[in-house]
Formats: C-alpha cells, structure tokens, sequence
C-alpha cells in the first residue's frame, strides 16, 4: 500500500473501533469499552507514524512511547492521560489484573475516561489533518 492508503486504513480502523466502543459502553461492557478505547488511540498513533517516519509503525502498545517514537510533544498531563489509557490495554493482562480492572470499571469511571478517550482522538486527529 501506497503511504496515503496506509494512513487511511489507520484512521479508518480507529473509527470503527470508535464506534464499537460507544457501543459497548452503551451496553454496559465497561472494561472492554476501554479496551477497545486503546485501540481508538493507538491506530491514530500508529497513523501519525506513518505519516511522518515510516509505513511500518512500530509493535508497540505503550501509546506514551508510540506518540513520542512518532515524534509528538507531549505535555506532562498528555503523558499522564496516554499512560493511564496504556492500562486498558487488556491482551496480555494475568487474570487477576482483568479482574481487578473489571471492578474498577463502573459506569462513571468508563464514562470519565471515555471522555479523554474522545479528547485524544479529536487532538490525534486534527495534527493529522493538518
């Protein structure tokens, strides 16, 4: 694929993700709401990546270390927020950390941090537009 089709795919793959995200926090599955919120950051990460370094954005899930591999400045509160949405990263969690996570993961908590979810996504997104 050609670079422009490579970042659309991205975009195109984190927005769908946008939307199963709303739809699973409309349905009461917290947790992986969250999960799937990761995922909403780290392809438009992973999308900025390859608009201003390479087609192939690295293997990485830790979105504080994909934003600055790509060359993002963050402010300390951006690291913070992007740190904390690292941990809904659930893949390779032992059972007892989901569980943990799972209680945690109360209509508010999911709410608040979908919030920043969204308000990451529109940042990401307009640095790709512009």
């Amino acid at each position: 694929m050609k670079k422009e089709e490579l970042i659309l795919y991205w975009i195109d793959s984190s927005d769908r993700d946008f939307l199963a995200m709303i739809h699973l926090y409309e349905k009461g599955d917290y947790s992986w709401a969250l999960f799937v919120g990761h995922l909403v950051v780290e392809k438009l990460l992973k999308a900025w990546y390859v608009q201003n370094f390479s087609n192939t954005p690295p293997f990485i899930h830790d979105l504080v270390r994909l934003a600055e591999k790509g060359g993002l400045t963050l402010d300390e509160d951006q690291k913070d927020m992007l740190d904390t949405i690292s941990t809904f990263n659930l893949r390779a969690r032992y059972d007892d950390y989901k569980m943990e996570f799972h209680r945690k993961c109360t209509r508010e908590f999911t709410a608040k941090w979908l919030d920043q979810i969204k308000e990451v996504r529109e940042w990401t997104k307009n640095k790709l537009m512009a």
